[in-house]
């Protein structure tokens, strides 16, 4: 069974992560041979995720249109590859060639019209190269009126195609602009499409003929934005770490000393301060089995997060990789499920918890549940739309049988260990049987105002990466500079940790002992930060509009805000209990 499992498990990255790169690899033609040409799908310009099959439009079919077999990852990214109606065979010139000849019906005009009205694009693929284009154009004439608009097709399509000896490097789309189709009024139309292809020889190697795509977010004023984003994330993060390091230390060292000489004068009196709770600062959470799932679901995320880093900075994610990225997150998110239920019962376990098997089944649902409910919400509104984004049942049941033979045993497996570990929870000090009551504190001490302040500091220290990360996931932006993106998340755990340490000392020397829950929470909530930066970017920085769009927009990233949520929520909670702990080993407790 677990032979089967690796089998499968292996299969399925190296075909969906790998198979691109080494597809092409293999690519070399001679004189008149085919190229693959594909048509992948069309779809408003600004809404990312609303995207049809290229044949939705009643373009011209050819005769046996044969569908590409697609990876996991592929079909995620909602690619729904076919067979082109152009041939475009190694180093065949054409020059206005008719592949098609056709009446539109009124119905046909219309929608073409309402594609070319809402800025429809297509896009194929040439030898695994992207091809970009739009469809049709606006002719305005410096109307107001949009009623007086006049809409045109493009029907004729110029290929260059550049060619280093046996290998084809790369492919540029261009509309002829006075090759037109005019679709203003509702009657038909004889349409007449045509492309013409030219080749032309170039030294860029074959290896190199990715790097146009890269090169986009290389560009010098793009890198200067982005190291500006470094250096502003760094000077934060010296001058708070600075800053509350001096606070603390001196603090603290202050803390120790007077506790020492109240020592070794009278023993009889009156404690105060952070010492003072030093019988109910280790007293377990409530919803502790909550806790410990939430614990182990963020580590989990962590990890991928870390793997998903160092593909990145290997270079498999490179531009145009289809699909890779979603199918790297379902596989390495299925292989770690061992860790979130290690993590989880072990700690539930340390916690006095008896019911570990409902704590495994409520890890195992924390983030996959509402993950799951989006989904279903988002698919049924792409199924609506017969979009691209609705998953096939087929793959639908491939997610389901990695679930099913991959993440929920790993889990179980991990749970067993976890709760098999008998590792018990290290304490400095002894807790009170009955806990002390908190005094009144003001109200900026409390979970809101707090969570405020520990959200807003790591949250200025990534905003600027934000809207590059935004413009490539939810645009048609290309972002591969991986390393600095490393560098920003690095910032970010230390900004997280960092200040949720400060406010965890705070609160314990306001004898406030409920730090565990706290401590979470005012880690997490730089995901609320970023679902709020959504929000702003929605309606200000991009044109995104329509229900589906704006579901799949906001759905998709309340998962991502909640999986980030859980993700730094774990690590403020480990980086004040490795604080707490410190500074309670460091004095005398009774």
């Amino acid at each position: 069974m677990t032979t089967m499992l690796l089998l499968f498990v292996g299969a399925l990255i190296l075909s969906s992560v790998g198979y691109v790169r080494s597809d092409a690899s293999d690519h070399r033609y001679k004189d008149g041979d085919t190229v693959p040409l594909y048509a992948n799908k069309v779809g408003p310009f600004h809404n990312p995720s609303e995207t049809y099959r290229y044949f939705d439009l009643p373009f011209c079919v050819p005769e046996g249109v044969k569908e590409k077999k697609e990876a996991l990852g592929e079909v995620l990214n909602g690619d729904r590859l076919v067979s082109a109606p152009y041939k475009l065979n190694f180093r065949d010139e054409k020059d206005s060639e008719v592949y098609c000849k056709k009446k539109l019906s009124k119905e046909e005009v219309k929608k073409f019209r309402e594609a070319v009205e809402k800025d429809y694009y297509f896009q194929m693929y040439y030898d695994d190269l992207p091809i970009w284009g739009f469809i049709g154009k606006v002719d305005k004439e410096i109307k107001s009126d949009p009623s007086e608009y006049k809409y045109f097709l493009y029907k004729h399509i110029e290929f260059e195609i550049l060619y280093n000896k046996d290998r084809v490097i790369e492919i540029s789309a261009r509309m002829d602009p006075h090759s037109l189709v005019d679709l203003t009024e509702d009657k038909e139309v004889d349409a007449e499409f045509m492309y013409t292809v030219k080749w032309k020889e170039t030294e860029t190697p074959f290896e190199k003929r990715m790097e146009k795509y890269s090169m986009s977010s290389s560009l010098p004023h793009h890198l200067e934005i982005h190291w500006f984003s470094i250096i502003n994330s760094c000077v934060t993060v010296l001058l708070l770490t600075g800053f509350l390091a001096t606070i603390l230390m001196r603090v603290l060292k202050n803390d120790f000393t007077k506790y020492a000489q109240d020592e070794e004068a009278a023993d009889d009196l009156e404690e105060t301060g952070w010492k003072y709770i030093h019988g109910d600062v280790f007293r377990f959470p409530t919803r502790n089995s909550l806790f410990a799932a939430s614990l182990g679901s963020g580590t989990q995320l962590f990890t991928l997060t870390i793997f998903i880093f160092m593909l990145a900075l290997v270079g498999v994610f490179y531009p145009y990789n289809r699909g890779a990225l979603f199918t790297a997150l379902v596989v390495i998110y299925a292989l770690t499920s061992g860790i979130a239920g290690y993590t989880s019962a072990s700690f539930y376990c340390q916690l006095e918890g008896k019911s570990w098997v409902r704590n495994l089944l409520l890890t195992g649902c924390l983030f996959c549940g509402p993950l799951l409910l989006t989904f279903c919400f988002l698919n049924t509104v792409a199924i609506t739309y017969t979009a691209t984004a609705a998953l096939p049942f087929g793959t639908i049941v491939v997610i389901v049988l990695i679930w099913t033979l991959v993440t929920s045993p790993l889990l179980v497996l991990g749970g067993i260990a976890g709760k098999n570990s008998k590792a018990e929870f290290q304490a400095p000090c002894r807790t009170t049987k009955y806990p002390r009551e908190i005094p009144p504190l003001p109200w900026y001490r409390s979970a809101i105002p707090q969570m405020a302040m520990a959200g807003f500091l790591p949250f200025s220290a990534i905003y600027i990466e934000l809207y590059y990360i935004f413009a490539s996931v939810w645009g048609h932006r290309i972002y591969t500079i991986y390393s600095i993106l490393f560098i920003v998340f690095i910032i970010l755990i230390i900004v997280t940790a960092f200040i949720t340490v400060a406010l965890t000392y705070f609160q314990l020397a306001a004898e406030d002992h409920q730090w565990w829950w706290r401590s979470f929470l005012c880690g997490g909530s730089t995901g609320l930060f970023i679902y709020a930066y959504c929000l702003y970017y929605y309606y200000a920085r991009s044109d995104m509009s329509g229900f589906m769009q704006t579901s799949f927009f906001f759905g998709y990233m309340a998962c991502i805000c909640y999986g980030f949520f859980l993700m730094l929520g774990t690590v403020g909670f480990r980086a004040a209990l490795f604080f707490v702990r410190h500074i309670y080993r460091s004095i005398k407790c009774e």
